[in-house]
């Protein structure tokens, strides 16, 4: 199964509530119910999880446990506040024109002490593909921004979310969209070349030894960059030797 986020190192446990918001096809909500979480995939295009959401219910009644996808968008999740343990966005904020409210948005759905995995891509294969062409950036529902990775850290820390960690991922798919974007990108399916690419991709995601190579190229040409937080607790309120109510931060 081909993720982003680094479930183990996103600390999923059994019985935690997850959240995918901008889950496309589930993979990560997939490998999420696997692991012991209730899991919930939210995604604003609805076709792109139709038969997802099935086989998600599926597999959850299989398992035991709550496996859900809804429509719905970033800015306004239908779920109450400090309703979830586990946070994944993976490859969404490229997407909207206001990321810091999306962030907040996810804040504000975390539990105190939850932890959350947003992902996005670097900002060196970006810049590589527009080099090659305006169609990665132009096509509908193409990216509208390309991020600095410090640029979200500052998002995520002004919404309430400590950095914990970074990782890199996909570095077999930069060549894939460079070779997408040298192929006219709308158009890019018809090359025989890029259908051969991506069945190597394919097969390329249940080989040990392709995991080791793409684990170097990680460190060379990555796609995407995994940031790792955590929401800061909640101020505690005390009462001071006079019977006054105060605030102190929780550790």
């Amino acid at each position: 199964m081909l993720l982003t986020v680094d479930l183990e190192r996103l600390d999923i446990q059994p019985g935690h509530r997850l959240l995918d918001a901008g889950c496309g096809e589930g993979r990560h909500c997939f490998g999420s119910i696997y692991r012991g979480a209730t899991v919930v995939g939210l995604d604003l295009d609805f076709d792109s999880m139709r038969d997802a959401s099935k086989n998600l219910r599926a597999r959850g009644e299989e398992l035991g446990r709550m496996g859900a996808m809804l429509q719905g968008d970033a800015f306004h999740l239908p779920f109450a506040d400090a309703s979830f343990d586990r946070i994944i966005c993976s490859e969404v904020m490229e997407h909207v024109h206001d990321y810091r409210g999306a962030v907040a948005e996810l804040f504000r759905v975390a539990k105190p002490g939850a932890k959350v995995a947003i992902t996005i891509p670097t900002a060196t294969s970006e810049h590589l593909y527009l080099r090659l062409g305006d169609e990665y950036f132009e096509s509908p529902g193409g990216h509208i921004r390309i991020f600095k990775p410090r640029d979200l850290a500052e998002g995520m820390a002004a919404a309430g979310f400590d950095a914990v960690g970074c990782g890199f991922a996909h570095g077999l798919h930069t060549p894939y969209w460079v070779l997408r974007s040298v192929m006219h990108l709308p158009n890019a399916d018809d090359s025989a070349l890029v259908r051969a690419y991506r069945e190597f991709l394919i097969r390329a995601t249940g080989s040990p030894a392709m995991a080791r190579l793409e684990k170097w190229l990680n460190f060379v040409c990555p796609k995407s960059i995994i940031l790792y937080g955590e929401k800061r607790a909640t101020p505690a309120i005390q009462s001071d030797s006079r019977g006054n109510d105060a605030l102190s931060a929780a550790a």
